[in-house]
């Protein structure tokens, strides 16, 4: 079974991300802030068995742009891709996130086929 982990500070939307994937046969691993989704990191045996890291970027505490930088920037996390799961939608947000290493960007509200659709084009 593929595990993902997905870190955003809105419990309705990692509640919601949570039943879409394990209804695709997903396990989900969930954090509330990027800190929590760090330490969760942390706690993974090596090497990282994670299919990918879905991620907000409006968090307190630390954006999850500056948590995609670290992800990037670290041997063990720098291969999983990242999708953004977010409401910042402009062009120039877009941008900043696959500038810092996301492989994927979905803006909210989003459906369930939108997310199974951009795990799928990142070949998850």
């Amino acid at each position: 079974m593929k595990r993902i982990l997905n870190i955003d500070d809105d419990p309705t939307i990692r509640m919601l991300v949570k039943e879409i994937l394990q209804s695709a046969s997903f396990e989900v691993i969930s954090a509330a802030d990027g800190p929590e989704g760090l330490s969760a990191l942390e706690q993974e045996a090596r090497p990282i068995n994670l299919a990918c890291i879905i991620l907000d970027v409006e968090m307190p505490g630390m954006s999850g742009l500056d948590v995609l930088t670290r992800l990037k920037l670290h041997s063990d996390t720098q291969d999983v891709p990242v999708v953004m799961l977010t409401c910042q939608s402009t062009a120039e947000d877009v941008l900043e996130g696959y500038n810092r290493g996301a492989a994927y960007y979905i803006t909210k509200p989003f459906t369930r086929e939108q997310l199974l659709y951009g795990l799928s084009m990142i070949g998850v």
